[in-house]
C-alpha cells in the first residue's frame, strides 16, 4: 500500500534499480497530468502531492523553522508572507494557539500528536492539490489520533486526500471510497458506506481477500 502511495509523487524513484510501468495521473493545476510527464519537474509534483507519513518527521528546527524553511526553499517567499502562510497553515491543523509561544522552540520538544500535525501543517502551506497519507496516525496514542482524524474529516471538504490505513474504524469514519488490496493487487473499490459495522465489517474484507 505503500508502495502504492509513493508512486503517486514518484518517491519510489529513490530506490536503486527501480523498475516501473503503467501510468499513473494526478489533477495538478486544474488537469490531468502524468506523473512522470517531463515538463512537470520533480520538486513540483512533490510540492503538488504533498505526503505526510507514518511516523512524524518534523526537521531538526525550530517548530517555526519547519513551515518557513519549505516556504522560502520552495516557493521563494519573502519573510512577511511566509510568516502569514505559516500561521494560517498552523491554524488550519488546530496548532496554532498550542504553539504561538513556542515557535523558537525545537518542533522535538512537541508531542507526537503535535509533530504529525505540523508535518500536516508544513505539507499545507506549500498549497497541495491532493494530500497523500501513509497511516498517518499509527504512531499516536487514542487521543493524539482522534485529533488528527477530526482534522482530516475538514480538511477532506478542501482537499483530495489518499490515505492507506489498516484500521477498519478509521476507514469507515474518514473515507468516501475504499480500495482493498492484497499482495500489491486490487482486489475491489467500493463506497465506503458498503462497510458494515463491528465484526461483520472485518468478514466482508476477509471475503474480499
Amino acid at each position: 500500500k505503500t508502495t502504492l502511495l509513493r508512486s503517486l509523487n514518484r518517491l519510489n524513484d529513490c530506490f536503486p534499480a527501480l523498475r516501473t510501468s503503467g501510468r499513473v495521473e494526478l489533477k495538478i493545476g486544474g488537469r490531468l497530468r502524468a506523473v512522470d510527464d517531463a515538463s512537470l519537474p520533480l520538486p513540483e509534483l512533490r510540492r503538488r502531492a504533498g505526503m505526510v507519513f507514518q511516523s512524524p518527521n518534523p526537521l531538526p528546527l525550530s517548530v517555526a523553522r519547519n513551515v518557513l524553511l519549505p516556504l522560502q526553499l520552495t516557493l521563494g517567499l519573502k519573510e512577511t508572507e511566509a510568516e502569514g502562510r505559516m500561521k494560517q497553515a498552523l491554524e488550519q491543523v488546530g496548532l496554532w494557539e498550542e504553539v504561538a509561544g513556542r515557535l523558537h522552540q525545537s518542533a522535538a520538544s512537541l508531542s507526537g500528536g503535535q509533530q504529525q500535525r505540523l508535518c500536516l501543517a508544513r505539507t499545507l502551506a506549500l498549497e497541495p492539490d491532493v494530500l497523500l497519507l501513509d497511516e498517518p496516525t499509527a504512531s499516536l496514542d487514542r487521543r493524539a489520533a482522534e485529533v488528527v482524524e477530526d482534522l482530516l474529516l475538514s480538511l477532506k471538504e478542501r482537499y483530495p486526500i489518499v490515505m492507506v490505513s489498516h484500521s477498519l474504524l478509521q476507514a469507515r469514519r474518514l473515507a468516501d471510497r475504499l480500495a482493498v488490496l492484497r499482495g500489491g493487487a486490487l482486489r475491489q473499490i467500493f463506497d465506503a458506506a458498503e462497510l458494515p459495522a463491528g465484526g461483520e465489517g472485518e468478514l466482508f474484507i476477509e471475503r474480499l481477500l
